[in-house]
């Protein structure tokens, strides 16, 4: 798997991923400070540099905006729903990702920048009809990818049981459920399932799930991008559970 641009690269070295050589632009008009910090780092870790024209590295790229930098890496490791679910709950409430059918890789990138920044325990998605942690991927996620334990399943439903029975609450993100922001506080343990892009939440994942939620629609289109609702939820989940009442 290649990763390309300077701030996924750097995550990527920050990680525990496994690197084996690393292009960097020769060449520069000016000494780069990114480039400068992610040869250092990898050096630290005792990983191949390799310094090259822009003409090989544009010719690696697979999206043509390497910046300068482009790790090769062994395939995505994914997690076990176990390593997600053995965080420590000392630190607090946990929040959990299941992705219902994300098939758009952009979309993909975005909801795992969001989860990671928004602290999520860990996100669940599915091997069939569902796209996986690629190198667009990577790179639409900024390197935090490298950072939040991705676990993939052959069955979403089967995953949500294994959560109920952990005693982590479900809630579904979707149109026909409460309003998310006049709801009954959503606080503890919860699992925010997002739906994909066409379909949203599937119909026997919904019965599954304890409750639904919607966000509002005010305008004349009745729905938001997957990423973006997701994005929403999740702070909106975190904002509630600062409330004190």
């Amino acid at each position: 798997m290649i990763v390309e641009g300077k701030n996924p690269v750097k995550e990527l070295l920050k990680g525990s991923a496994t690197i084996e050589k690393l292009y960097v632009q020769k060449n520069s008009a000016k000494p780069d400070p990114q480039l400068s910090y992610i040869v250092a780092r990898a050096l630290e870790r005792k990983i191949k540099v390799i310094y090259a024209e822009k003409e090989l590295l544009d010719k690696l790229s697979v999206s043509g905006r390497h910046q300068g930098a482009l790790a090769v890496t062994t395939d995505f490791k994914y997690a076990d729903i176990k390593d997600i679910l053995a965080a420590d709950k000392a630190k607090g409430a946990r929040l959990i990702l299941v992705l219902d059918g994300i098939e758009d890789p952009h979309n993909l990138g975005a909801i795992i920048r969001v989860a990671e920044c928004a602290g999520a325990n860990g996100i669940i998605i599915g091997k069939h009809r569902a796209a996986g942690v690629t190198d667009a991927v990577v790179k639409v996620s900024a390197g935090a990818s490298a950072h939040v334990k991705i676990a993939r399943v052959t069955n979403i439903n089967d995953a949500i049981r294994t959560l109920k029975d952990e005693f982590i609450n479900i809630v579904a993100a979707d149109m026909d459920g409460e309003p998310i922001y006049s709801a009954k506080p959503l606080r503890g343990d919860i699992a925010l399932v997002i739906g994909g892009e066409g379909e949203g939440v599937h119909a026997l994942t919904k019965k599954l799930c304890d409750r639904v939620v919607s966000l509002p629609t005010l305008g004349k289109v009745n729905s938001l991008n997957a990423s973006v609702a997701c994005g929403i939820a999740l702070y909106e989940i975190i904002r509630q559970r600062d409330l004190k009442v």
